[in-house]
C-alpha cells in the first residue's frame, strides 16, 4: 500500500464488546500486515455499540458505518464466511465485507479474517 491509501479495517462484534478487544485486534492485524489502519468499518446495524465508537476514538482514526446493501454487495469478494453472521445479520462476512464496502469498488483484502473471541477483524485497501 502506497502513502495515502485508505486502509480500512472491517469489524464484526458480539454486542457489547469492550473497546479494548478491538482495539488489541486491530493492532494485531496492523502487526501481521505491516500497514497503519486509517479508519474502522462495521456494520450500520451496530452503530449503537459504544466498543466501536470507543475503539475508533482509541485508535485515533473514523469509523464508517456500512449500509446493509453495500455490506450485501461485496459479499461476492469476501473469502470467508460465518453461518453465524449470515443468522444474525444476513451476511456470511461482516468484517471482510465492511473493509472491503469503506474501502471502495477496486479494493483488495490486505487480511482476511482474524478473530477473538468477540469480535472479528480484516483489512481491504485500494
Amino acid at each position: 500500500m502506497g502513502g495515502g491509501e485508505a486502509v480500512i479495517a472491517g469489524i464484526g462484534c458480539r454486542r457489547a464488546c469492550p473497546a479494548e478487544d478491538i482495539v488489541a485486534l486491530v493492532r494485531q492485524a496492523e502487526a501481521q500486515t505491516g500497514v497503519a489502519v486509517t479508519a474502522l468499518a462495521a456494520p450500520a446495524a451496530k452503530s449503537g455499540e459504544h466498543g466501536l465508537h470507543a475503539a475508533a476514538a482509541a485508535l485515533g482514526v473514523k469509523l464508517i458505518l456500512v449500509a446493509q446493501d453495500a455490506l450485501a454487495a461485496a459479499q461476492p469478494r469476501c473469502v470467508t464466511r460465518s453461518a453465524c453472521a449470515e443468522r444474525t445479520l444476513g451476511v456470511a462476512s461482516v468484517a471482510e465485507g465492511c473493509a472491503l464496502a469503506a474501502a471502495g469498488e477496486g479494493a483488495r483484502l490486505v487480511l482476511a479474517r482474524i478473530a477473538s473471541a468477540r469480535a472479528t477483524c480484516a483489512v481491504a485497501g485500494s
